[in-house]
C-alpha cells in the first residue's frame, strides 16, 4: 500500500491480511473508534482545563511531561500499530490533558477562543471529508509527495526554532501576529487540512485492501494525530488574529 504524509499511517504496510471478513478493518468501525479517542481526549481536556484555570505555573507542569510521554506512546504506536487498540486510547488521554493545559493558557488572554478553535476544527475536517468523498480532490501521486514534502518542511521548520529557542535565540515568526506570521499560520493550517485527505484515503485502501481489524484503532488513532496538530494551529492562528 501507499505511503502517507502522517507518519502513523505508513504503519499500515506493516500488517497483513485480515484472516477471515469478519476480523477485517472497516471504515465505520475506525469512524466509532476515532469518537471515541475524541471523548477520551475531550473528558481528558476538559478535566485539566477547569483544575489549570488559567494558572502558568500549574500548565507548564502537566504540559511538559503529558508531551513527552503522549510523543513516546505515538512513535511507540506507529512502529507497533498491534499494539494500538491499547495505546490509541493512552495517546488520546495524555493528549486530551496536553490541549486541556495549553488551551486553559489561550482562553485566560483570549476569552471564547477555545470554543472557536474546536468548531473551525471539525469544520475544517468535515469540509476535507466532503471534499475527499466528491473527489474535488484527486489523491494522486504527485498530490501525495506534494503534501509529503511541505509536512516535512514545516516540521523541519519547528526543529530549527526549537533548538534555536533552546539557545535564546527567538527567531520564529510562530508567534509573530504580523502578517508574515500569520500567513505562516494559515500555510500550515493548510497542510493539516490537506493530511487529512490523505489519511481518509490511506484508511479507505485499508479497508478495501482488506487490512486487519486491529488497524480500527490505528486508524482512528492516525486521525486523532492529524485533529490534535489542526487545533493547535487553529489556537496559535486565532491568537495572532486577535493580537
Amino acid at each position: 500500500m501507499r505511503t502517507t504524509s502522517n507518519p502513523a499511517l505508513k504503519a499500515f504496510g506493516r500488517v497483513g491480511s485480515a484472516a477471515s471478513a469478519a476480523d477485517t478493518m472497516t471504515i465505520r468501525g475506525t469512524v466509532d473508534k476515532t469518537l471515541l479517542l475524541l471523548l477520551i481526549a475531550f473528558i481528558a481536556g476538559a478535566t485539566v482545563f477547569g483544575a489549570v484555570d488559567g494558572d502558568q505555573d500549574v500548565a507548564v507542569t502537566v504540559m511538559l511531561p503529558a508531551a513527552l510521554i503522549g510523543l513516546g506512546v505515538a512513535i511507540a504506536t506507529i512502529f507497533k500499530p498491534q499494539w494500538s487498540p491499547w495505546t490509541a486510547p493512552i495517546y488520546a488521554l495524555v493528549e486530551g490533558v496536553l490541549l486541556g493545559a495549553i488551551t486553559a493558557l489561550f482562553e485566560q488572554e483570549y476569552p471564547g477562543i477555545a470554543v472557536q478553535a474546536a468548531g473551525l476544527t471539525f469544520g475544517v475536517a468535515g469540509v476535507m471529508l466532503v471534499v475527499y468523498q466528491t473527489r474535488i480532490i484527486k489523491v494522486t501521486d504527485k498530490f501525495r509527495l506534494g503534501v509529503v514534502a511541505a509536512t516535512g518542511a514545516i516540521f523541519l521548520f519547528y526543529l530549527v526554532c526549537i533548538v534555536l529557542s533552546i539557545f535564546g535565540m527567538e527567531v520564529s515568526p510562530l508567534n509573530d501576529a504580523s502578517p508574515l506570521g500569520i500567513g505562516i499560520s494559515l500555510v500550515i493550517v493548510g497542510v493539516a487540512a490537506l493530511n487529512l485527505v490523505l489519511d481518509f484515503d490511506f484508511i479507505t485502501r485499508g479497508a478495501q485492501a482488506g487490512a486487519p481489524k486491529v488497524m480500527e484503532w490505528f486508524g482512528a488513532f492516525s486521525l486523532l494525530v492529524t485533529l490534535v496538530w489542526l487545533y493547535l494551529e487553529m489556537l496559535r492562528l486565532l491568537g495572532q488574529l486577535r493580537s
